[in-house]
């Protein structure tokens, strides 16, 4: 899908801290969504960003897309500002005290949809799960006042509900959506030669669900696994997978929508809900490679995963598998 973009709106600059980040980006930069040059700066001291990159400038990228070097200090805004995590205090500081003429918002993950029931709903822009003081209250608040008041351009590949699309461009945002068009078009990796293939979760290490429960679900799967390990994964507990019998680690530190874009159709994938299972299931479709998402259940969960929380989650959940 084109993306509206203007040539007045000049260089584009996009500030990414993710893997994920970084495709969304060089996807909207294909789709036309941010005009003729765009500068990627990703953030430096992150290992899984800088090996993304780095599998990046080995493929075919959009025409206009510079990939800068990793930097410590967030870019000064282009005419257009490119960004993923709206919850950072450093973005909404930047966006307080720059003047982009347009905004365009890329894939954070689970976040995303967060942040745009906060701007419909028309409440501080503060993440899930963390108590936040009077001052970050106060620039959260400022920072959503900021998004809706300007041109702000949503691109995203999940599955956003249709009450709350409708929301977001009743309020004069653009909501794009998109299906890794240019990723699909680049060669694929040569795909593990285990059949059943474990996506890692950050459910664990984020206190959500008992480690244990999930290392005996992994430890259940009757048949070789090729384990792909989330890049937030502890290493404490990504060492006591690798002695799981059966389980082998592949650890790229790309994401898993370039690491397993390549998978045949005889192979399958397991996943806690994530966004990633989104993103396989668009990109692996027409592949026949099936993409099961696991149903947590209520044992697993801890108690700081509350009601709200779970019920988010269920929005990467559909095409369920038992544990």
């Amino acid at each position: 899908m084109k993306g509206s973009s203007e040539s007045s709106d000049g260089q584009a600059v996009a500030w990414v801290e993710s893997p994920l980040q970084l495709l969304c980006v060089i996807e909207a930069q294909h789709a036309g969504l941010l005009g003729p040059a765009t500068t990627v700066v990703p953030r430096s001291g992150l290992p899984a960003l800088r090996r993304t990159r780095a599998e990046m400038t080995r493929l075919d990228l959009p025409p206009g897309l510079e990939l800068a070097e990793p930097a410590a200090r967030m870019p000064k805004p282009g005419r257009t500002w490119v960004f993923g995590d709206a919850f950072s205090g450093r973005v909404q500081l930047n966006l307080l005290t720059s003047a982009p003429r347009r905004v365009v918002l890329v894939d954070d993950g689970l976040a995303t949809i967060r942040l745009l029931e906060l701007l419909v709903a028309r409440r501080p822009l503060l993440r899930a799960r963390v108590k936040s003081g009077l001052a970050r209250s106060i620039l959260g608040a400022a920072a959503g006042l900021r998004l809706r008041g300007g041109r702000l351009s949503v691109f995203t590949a999940l599955p956003v509900p249709d009450a709350l699309a409708e929301a977001v461009r009743a309020r004069g945002a653009e909501l794009v959506r998109h299906d890794f068009t240019w990723l699909r078009s680049q060669p694929g990796d040569v795909p593990p030669d285990e059949r059943t293939v474990v996506l890692g979760t950050s459910l664990v290490r984020n206190g959500l669900i008992h480690r244990d429960a999930y290392v005996k679900w992994l430890s259940a799967i009757d048949e070789p696994v090729a384990y792909y390990p989330h890049r937030r994964e502890d290493p404490r507990d990504l060492e006591r997978v690798r002695r799981i019998s059966g389980v082998t680690v592949y650890e790229t530190g790309a994401p898993a929508e370039m690491t397993l874009r390549g998978l045949r159709p005889d192979q399958r994938v397991l996943s806690l809900p994530s966004t990633a299972v989104t993103s396989l299931r668009i990109l692996l479709r027409a592949r026949g490679v099936s993409i099961e998402t696991v149903e947590v259940p209520d044992d697993w969960w801890t108690a700081s995963a509350g009601p709200s929380l779970r019920s988010h989650l269920q929005l990467f959940a559909h095409e369920r598998v038992a544990p």
